[in-house]
């Protein structure tokens, strides 16, 4: 079992606590060097003027009593050269500096002396001979004590600071993600409505802004699949009870014998409404599975669009409605897709065409090319489509909630399967209106379909 992971504001508050903690030791070593440079800096600039003084004062004074003079007790180290080259103080001089001083030159540098580093000036003097001043390069040993301590407590300063700014940052960004968390469980558990005030920076306000966006869309996602069930309940349930009361009707031997064949035509017309519904179900649920089958092809849309023709001109036929075809003379290029799918979406448009159009009103089965597509259309002179309904019509159920008990309506499913099958096979559908009167359904294929096996077919 894995165990607890560790909290945003625990890490944060770990990591910039870190963070100070190395910041703090790099700016000590860094500050390590730097004043040791300083020290030596200074301390070589304090012996070439205590040296000059030195060499400057009057030349009969004795030499102790001038180096007197340059406080002794503060740690300054003297030796005297004389013309002779014969060292005598408080430091040892080497023969290659006595040289360099008795040659008139001054001198100036870091020494390493009986094991300690010293910093050197030294001073030719007009009587003759030269003075050398020296002193300690580095820290003493209070002074380092005393810088050691200051880093001490610089590096706690430090690492109360990062832990403070880091609880504080963990605070501002842990705060609103443990809310956020806390709602997206609650929409988890199927509570819907939940609103979370977006807090902290922008980037954890986007997350929250992003959560509140999709429980709006699951609880209108869920409003519209209540809605759904509640109108294919009332689709089913309208063929069942029909079916349900003739059959009564026949089992208690009610009906006349000279009805029996009505009764039986109704009971057969409300079952094939009940198998349509069913079967648009199915095709439905098929094209959200990644098992709906599409059978590419070279397929040629004339001789598709005669096939359902002639399908199409006797049913119109027998309703008293007026059937056109209308194709280009010169054909129209072939299209790699699934003949039978292509078929079945302009039999779902022909059907619904049908549904809604008047006897006596046109119903057209066009072909025709569309710069690199092929365009099939089927156009009515039923009552038409606002521009509102434009927008909806391939949306499922809305046109039918629209107008039932209006017009003749049939399962609320026909022309989103048909949107679906369109998107399956590359294509697209458009809705408009029609010359005729009524509403245009377009259906529009890519010469070079979108179509691949990977992409849709198996």
């Amino acid at each position: 079992m894995t165990g607890r992971r560790r909290g945003l504001a625990f890490s944060i508050a770990l990591v910039t606590t870190l963070v100070a903690a190395v910041a703090v030791l790099l700016a000590a070593a860094v500050s390590n060097g730097l004043v040791h440079s300083a020290v030596v800096r200074a301390a070589h600039e304090r012996l070439a003027t205590d040296a000059d003084l030195v060499a400057d004062l009057a030349p009969g004074r004795p030499l102790n009593t001038r180096a007197r003079q340059l406080r002794l007790a503060s740690g300054l180290l003297v030796a005297r050269v004389s013309a002779a080259g014969e060292v005598r103080g408080d430091i040892a001089v080497s023969p290659a500096d006595v040289a360099t001083l008795l040659g008139g030159r001054s001198l100036s540098g870091n020494r390493t002396v009986a094991g300690r580093e010293l910093v050197v000036e030294g001073r030719p003097l007009d009587g003759g001979g030269a003075i050398v001043l020296a002193q300690q390069a580095g820290l003493s040993r209070a002074t380092a004590r005393d810088l050691h301590r200051a880093e001490l407590v610089a590096l706690i300063a430090g690492l109360a600071g990062g832990a403070l700014a880091g609880v504080l940052l963990a605070r501002r960004l842990a705060g609103p993600l443990r809310r956020t968390a806390a709602g997206a469980r609650r929409l988890a558990a199927g509570v819907r409505g939940v609103h979370i005030e977006p807090h902290g920076p922008a980037e954890v306000a986007d997350v929250t802004d992003a959560l509140n966006a999709l429980g709006g869309a699951l609880a209108s996602s869920e409003q519209r699949q209540r809605e759904f069930l509640l109108s294919v309940s009332h689709e089913l349930r309208t063929p069942l009870t029909a079916i349900r009361g003739f059959s009564e009707a026949l089992a208690d031997g009610v009906v006349e014998p000279a009805d029996v064949r009505v009764t039986g035509g109704t009971l057969v017309a409300e079952a094939e409404r009940l198998d349509r519904l069913v079967s648009d179900l199915l095709d439905l649920a098929r094209l959200g599975a990644q098992d709906f089958r599409v059978e590419l092809g070279a397929v040629d849309p004339v001789a598709l669009v005669e096939a359902a023709a002639d399908v199409w001109r006797q049913r119109c036929t027998a309703e008293g409605v007026d059937f056109a075809v209308e194709l280009p003379a010169s054909g129209l290029p072939l299209v790699r897709t699934d003949p039978v799918r292509v078929r079945q979406i302009v039999d779902g448009l022909a059907e619904n065409a049908l549904r809604v159009t008047p006897a006596g009103r046109p119903i057209v089965l066009a072909a025709r090319a569309g710069g690199s597509d092929v365009v099939i259309e089927v156009r009515d002179g039923g009552p038409g489509l606002t521009d509102n309904d434009l927008a909806v019509a391939f949306d499922r159920s809305v046109l039918y909630e629209r107008y039932r008990g209006v017009r003749r309506v049939g399962t609320g499913l026909g022309l989103a399967l048909v949107a679906a099958l369109a998107g399956r096979l590359g294509a697209s559908v458009s809705a408009g209106h029609a010359a005729e009167g009524g509403a245009a359904f377009r259906l529009t294929v890519p010469a070079a379909t979108a179509v691949t096996p990977d992409a849709g077919s198996r």
